[in-house]
């Protein structure tokens, strides 16, 4: 099923600009806290301190705002920029930017309350799980495929299907230390440790997709 895209208004002004990232803040704070049941529109309005009008002015409906708050969330500490380094920087740099970046969003506090609530939700509401993966692990699926179409047109490496890749580079990423996490089997890891893990996951994908270093010619005797 193809999600069609949210109709959220585009504010002009700086002050309509300031509610709606308040708006956008209770969201991300209250959905994980709460859950999407526990959560309504004149929630959202009290705690960022708007009217409830104000809140429609910005997002047609419930899950419009939910989808807004999931991609803010992601864009906030996996932002876009990061899938479009500049061409002359290392590619291992890239990709433990990357990979930084997405250990960081993931092992959130908010993140994993949210996936916990996402879980209990599975059978329940196809289309709240839908909105979900289309605001965030979509989003960061589909930035990473071209991140890495991009690497293997100048040459860096070699990926048969861009789109697997990027999920055995997530799947590394998360591995079963994000299992753990989700059902409260062990805290979040501090930052040595996801700095370790990232470094790790890195050197076995370019091990995976790395084009080899040409050969240096053999001189003659």
């Amino acid at each position: 099923m193809t999600l069609a895209a949210p109709k959220i208004p585009l504010p002009g002004r700086p002050k309509d600009l300031e509610k709606r990232a308040a708006i956008l803040d209770a969201a991300m704070r209250l959905f994980p806290a709460r859950g999407y049941d526990g959560v309504s529109m004149d929630s959202i309005a009290q705690a960022a301190g708007v009217s409830k009008l104000t809140v429609y002015n910005h997002f047609e409906d419930k899950e419009s705002l939910f989808s807004a708050a999931v991609g803010t969330c992601c864009e906030q500490m996996l932002p876009t920029q990061v899938f479009q380094p500049p061409d002359e920087l290392p590619l291992r740099d890239a990709l433990v930017s990357i990979g930084r970046g997405f250990i960081d969003l993931v092992m959130d506090e908010r993140a994993v309350t949210l996936h916990r609530m996402m879980i209990t939700q599975a059978g329940q509401d196809r289309r709240l799980t839908e909105l979900f993966f289309a605001a965030g692990p979509r989003r960061t699926l589909d930035a990473m495929e071209a991140f890495l179409q991009h690497a293997e047109r100048l040459g860096q490496l070699r990926v048969p299907h861009a789109g697997h890749a990027a999920e055995h580079f997530f799947c590394l990423l998360k591995g079963i230390r994000h299992l753990r996490v989700l059902v409260g089997l062990c805290p979040l890891p501090q930052e040595d440790e996801r700095r370790a893990h990232v470094d790790e996951v890195v050197d076995v994908f370019l091990r995976a997709y790395a084009v080899p270093a040409r050969l240096a010619p053999v001189p003659a005797p």
